[in-house]
């Protein structure tokens, strides 16, 4: 369990808040993963520098969703939270290490694809601007000829009939089950990992973007996963915002794959020092 003390706790609520807190006052740890994810921005005043959110309800969610014994940050009392932690510490017990009311991850498709759900014959095929959230994975199935596409963000993932073009384009007219990496747990990797299917995640690219599908999908899909790459990138990264990519340089400067398309693309960003979000594609 993660040490989250009651400084912790309290300088993340003033973020949430929408204060400005000292340089010095976040935790080292959190606040290159912050910076990196494009959460926090730095002010300087003369000698002196704060730290500020740029979007304090996407702050919120990304710390709920990533940080278990944060689930419940900035929703409850900050003080009996706070205290919970402390006595957390103290005795081992904790009751920030929330139990898990809703697991599973969500589906999408823009074509019906039978599945088996329990047992049962179960269709997808959600309507425009809606999705399906599979709880009971362990018994979730699909036909072996469907490719599995991941999506980071949670707006591609729900208006994937604007993106069809994109996907066809880089994988073929074949079957395609969207799934969601939100809310991140490991549940969605288990899933993947029993099955055979191929699986394509389709996220930001930026260094951060190729470094999570590096470490939390092909370290454990190998060969049976890979990274979305259109064939217009290099044009979009030559107009891509260089905000994130220096934000990101100092953590993922050393980013290296044996894989040759992606050290492709990494040679890319890292020629432009541009970073295109996956938003972009959505027409």
């Amino acid at each position: 369990m993660m040490k989250i003390s009651k400084t912790l706790i309290t300088t993340l609520q003033q973020l949430i808040d929408g204060e400005s807190i000292a340089y010095s006052t976040l935790r080292k740890d959190f606040a290159e993963t912050l910076l990196a994810e494009g959460l926090l921005t730095v002010q300087t005043h003369g000698s002196r520098r704060t730290f500020r959110a740029i979007d304090t309800i996407a702050l919120k969610n990304f710390i709920q969703i990533h940080y278990e014994e944060l689930r419940t940050l900035g929703d409850n009392d900050l003080k009996s939270y706070a205290t919970r932690s402390e006595q957390a510490a103290e005795t081992g017990n904790s009751k920030l290490v929330m139990v898990r009311s809703c697991p599973g991850f969500p589906v999408n498709s823009y074509e019906p694809i039978t599945c088996s759900l329990s047992g049962n014959e179960f269709v997808i095929n959600p309507p425009e601007s809606s999705f399906v959230f599979i709880d009971n994975w362990q018994q979730f199935a699909i036909p072996e000829r469907v490719i599995v596409v991941g999506i980071e963000n949670m707006e591609n993932f729900r208006m994937i009939r604007h993106q069809r073009k994109l996907f066809e384009s880089v994988l073929g007219d074949v079957p395609l089950l969207f799934v969601s990496r939100y809310p991140q747990s490991k549940d969605l990797r288990n899933w993947l990992m029993g099955i055979p299917n191929k699986y394509v995640h389709f996220g930001d690219f930026d260094l951060a973007g190729i470094h999570i599908f590096l470490t939390e999908f092909y370290k454990y899909l190998g060969n049976r996963s890979e990274f979305l790459v259109p064939s217009d990138i290099e044009q979009r990264l030559a107009k891509g915002s260089p905000v994130r990519y220096n934000k990101q340089h100092g953590k993922y400067c050393a980013l290296r794959t044996d894989i040759q398309y992606l050290q492709l693309l990494i040679d890319l960003i890292n020629k432009y020092h541009r970073g295109y979000d996956q938003e972009g594609y959505i027409d």
